[in-house]
């Protein structure tokens, strides 16, 4: 899920990603018969020149449940078939993030992994207004008249229509059963596709999916308290430095000299000129620890940012004193972020505009944000290491208002997906990182037998879609096994179902 926009948003609007959803420790790599059956790499990132896709283009309705608009627009999807061998393969079929298709698709290796194994086609699908897939054009995000139809419901009703077409078309398709796949807002999507259409899809694998992160489902301070145990487990003295950082920002930016110093010492592409361009500086840090805690991967990776192993445990080499005087605290919080930013040693000066990869749609995301994604979050400083704030729905309102003309529903997505009352429904994973914020927003205890939940204490930002590494923590490995066994139950449940042994009066 993409970045904050503006002080009140930022709080509760926090980095959500996908997708496909970022010295050192380093594990011990051992081999287990996962990895013999699948393979290791020893860098994920390097794989992404082995991926093979066809680009496709499928008309779609831009409103798919009124009348009166009857355009469409042209929605891009990936295809690879090349392990495809029979009539009835299964196909997995990711639901695109907030964000370009491409991006997810080269992140997501779990389903590059398995496919020889299922004999699956992938297919990747894009979300409606992000990357290509522009209902409106150049002029979709000109308007909120064209914004209009930027809704879940109605991406999910696109997946729907895609899956139905893809039977119909390709050929020895028709019976193939459909496993949808997707993390962060993707695996929200794949687990409300199982629920909204159970008869296009068999199954869901919804991977660190926050939903149950609205209102009054969970308590709004649960974000902040992962991020700042995270810190907490990394590095002595680590979370309390970056509490101890806010007042210390203040003290400094309160003269001209100060605003000079901190701007020279950060090494910031625009010089801060008032308190505003500080409070600026507050609120990209914070966004900042945030992605380092959804990125805390347990090897190299290029996800959010090029970043080393464990880099929360690298940052925090660099944050052992919370006693230290204002400017010296602050010239460690520097070496921090400069972890985050500069890894490689090639960036010049730091953006305090830009914290994440440029393939994240952030209006787009900010626009959902403001209508029916309303994810309520809140800090108080206490019991995390962030700057006191409540969370004000007036405030976020005001501020949707004034950003894109809209009010946001609160309650709207509890009222179509259900909150917390999804027994009736069946075949969905649920995998959740320990390590990941947004897993305080997601389905971590067993309902019934058929939504099953996997924990991966090690885990990320939904870690267990990323490429098998050497570097995995056991926990990650077994979770994937785990989930390739229920798929291929449910392939299986699919085939019988359409035996025609079963079908006998």
């Amino acid at each position: 899920m993409a970045s904050h926009f503006s002080a009140v948003i930022r709080l509760n609007v926090t980095s959500f990603l996908a997708v496909g959803l970022i010295c050192f420790h380093v594990i011990s790599a051992f081999k287990s018969p996962l990895l013999s059956r699948r393979g290791v790499v020893s860098n994920p990132e390097t794989r992404t020149n082995l991926i093979n896709y066809k680009t496709y283009y499928f008309e779609q309705k831009i409103d798919h449940f009124g009348f009166i608009e009857d355009a469409t627009f042209k929605q891009r999807y990936l295809v690879a078939d090349q392990h495809r061998h029979k009539d009835g393969s299964p196909i997995l079929f990711y639901t695109g993030n907030e964000g370009d298709i491409t991006w997810f698709c080269n992140n997501t290796g779990f389903m590059w992994d398995v496919a020889e194994e299922l004999g699956a086609m992938l297919v990747f699908a894009e979300h409606r207004y992000y990357g290509e897939s522009l209902p409106f054009g150049d002029q979709s995000y000109s308007d909120p008249k064209y914004l209009n139809y930027l809704t879940s419901e109605q991406a999910l009703a696109d997946f729907a229509v895609l899956i139905e077409e893809l039977k119909k078309t390709v050929p020895g398709a028709q019976q193939s059963p459909v496993i949808a796949l997707g993390g962060s807002y993707g695996g929200m999507l794949a687990a409300w596709l199982r629920m909204k259409y159970p008869h296009v899809v068999v199954g869901a694998l919804a991977s660190s999916a926050p939903i149950w992160q609205f209102p009054g489902l969970v308590p709004c301070g649960v974000f902040y308290k992962i991020v700042t145990d995270d810190f907490s487990k990394s590095g002595s003295g680590c979370s309390e430095s970056i509490r101890r950082s806010w007042k210390a920002i203040d003290n400094v930016t309160s003269t001209e000299e100060g605003l000079q110093w901190l701007s020279s010492e950060f090494r910031l592409c625009t010089p801060l000129k008032n308190k505003e361009d500080a409070m600026a500086v507050k609120s990209w840090l914070q966004e900042t620890w945030v992605n380092l805690a959804m990125v805390d991967y347990p090897y190299e990776a290029n996800f959010l940012q090029p970043l080393p192993a464990w880099p929360i445990k690298v940052v925090c080499q660099y944050l052992k004193d919370p006693s230290l005087p204002d400017t010296a605290l602050l010239q460690g919080i520097f070496q921090a972020v400069n972890v985050y930013y500069n890894h490689t040693g090639n960036t010049q000066c730091l953006n305090t505009s830009q914290t994440a990869t440029g393939n994240l749609g952030y209006i787009g995301w900010y626009y959902q944000a403001c209508t029916e994604m309303v994810m309520p979050m809140c800090s108080d400083g206490v019991n995390d290491m962030f700057e006191a704030q409540m969370w004000d729905f007036q405030a976020f309102s005001d501020e949707c208002y004034g950003q894109f003309g809209v009010r946001p529903r609160a309650d709207w997505a509890i009222t179509v997906y259900g909150g917390k009352n999804i027994s009736s429904h069946s075949n969905i994973i649920f995998s959740n990182g320990g390590l990941d914020p947004w897993s305080g927003g997601g389905v971590t205890q067993k309902i019934s037998g058929s939504l099953v939940v996997i924990m991966i204490p090690e885990g990320a930002h939904h870690l267990d879609l990323r490429y098998n590494n050497a570097y995995d923590p056991q926990s990650v490995l077994n979770a994937r096994d785990l989930e390739v066994q229920y798929m291929k139950k449910w392939i299986k449940e699919a085939a019988d179902s359409k035996s025609p042994s079963n079908h006998l009066p």
